[in-house]
């Protein structure tokens, strides 16, 4: 089981990344790179390859609106050139909000887009020239000026397929990350629900899944403390999840909040969203589950994480993407190796 771990868009960047070699030493396997309405990711990512030697770094996620398909594919072949193949294309539909929002551009038909740019991306870094006619994306583009030409990739890159993960949680764009990428990353993962939840999609695209792919790389996210004293880290949580499941998009139109709903947790993910909506975060916050906190996370005794890590095993993840969680640089190290030596 690789162990990644998230960077804060928020601040604080240069600093965690003048770290990093240490978590590299301590055994951290992979870095997620987000970009919301940020900084973009990408500089960031070029920022890491340099100031790393071993680390593989991955986009957490780059939206597929906010870029051409083949600007996506251009960028993760100069990043996997200057990280010598240690990169991975995080690809997600993120949400309205932000989409139309911030892009300005309409959140229109994610599972075929994303489909296609998975397709196209592929066809560039295999350096074949850019014809492809799709639904939503064609190159050439037909009229314009006529001027338009069939081009291929100049640079030959590093590896010709550059692994790729889809960020999902929505059944039928499950089923097609089974179906077409190299990894999935699913928000709020909890590995008792997981098969319940999810089971029948993956089982749907990994049956049309090319045997070249390879196994799916299941990637969750888990805050990581471990200690007798440590359950109310747990409690640091339900802001983000309150924002995610209440705040995120619109009465109807919310993807986290009809997970927790699927988790059947209906009730309160009602009452978590229209608290939110109302601006009442604090109230909705106190309403998260503490059971759905406590099943996506691993915080507790070093008895309690391996039970948790046995369950997480058990649900098919590959990778865990932690966030470790104390007071000083040190300890968090440790943690780190810990949970290293706890999935070895």
């Amino acid at each position: 089981m690789r162990i990644g771990m998230a960077l804060n868009y928020a601040g604080g960047f240069k600093e965690t990344v003048a770290e990093l070699g240490d978590y590299e030493k301590a055994g951290l396997d992979i870095v997620f790179v987000a970009e919301a309405y940020s900084f973009d990711a990408v500089s960031q990512m070029g920022y890491i390859a340099a100031r790393t030697e071993r680390l593989q770094i991955a986009s957490g996620i780059l939206p597929i609106y906010s870029r051409t398909p083949a600007l996506l594919a251009m960028t993760a072949a100069g990043l996997d050139y200057v990280s010598d193949g240690r990169f991975t294309l995080g690809l997600g539909a993120s949400g309205p909000q932000v989409v139309e929002g911030f892009h300005g551009v309409p959140y229109t038909a994610p599972l075929g887009r994303t489909r296609e740019i998975i397709e196209i991306c592929r066809k560039v870094w295999r350096r074949e020239r850019l014809e492809y006619a799709g639904k939503h994306y064609t190159m050439p583009l037909p009229g314009g000026t006529g001027l338009g030409k069939p081009l291929k990739l100049i640079n030959h890159p590093v590896r010709e397929r550059i692994p790729i993960v889809v960020a999902a949680i929505g059944p039928q764009n499950v089923e097609l990350t089974a179906e077409l990428a190299e990894g999935w990353e699913p928000i709020f993962f909890m590995p008792e629900k997981a098969a319940d939840v999810w089971g029948a999609s993956l089982a749907a695209g990994k049956a049309r899944r090319a045997p070249e792919l390879g196994e799916l790389d299941v990637i969750a996210q888990a805050v990581l403390a471990i200690g007798d004293d440590v359950g109310d880290v747990l409690e640091l949580g339900r802001p983000m999840a309150a924002l995610y499941i209440g705040g995120m998009g619109a009465k109807g139109r919310n993807f986290y909040n009809d997970l927790a709903r699927r988790y059947g947790y209906e009730k309160e993910a009602e009452q978590i969203q229209d608290l939110y909506l109302e601006g009442k975060k604090d109230e909705a916050a106190a309403l998260v589950p503490r059971e759905l906190l406590e099943k996506m996370s691993l915080v507790g005794s070093e008895g309690h994480v391996r039970e948790r890590l046995a369950a997480m095993r058990e649900a098919g993840v590959t990778t865990l993407n932690v966030a470790p969680f104390a007071s000083t640089h040190e300890e968090r190290l440790k943690l780190i190796e810990k949970v290293k030596t706890l999935t070895a």
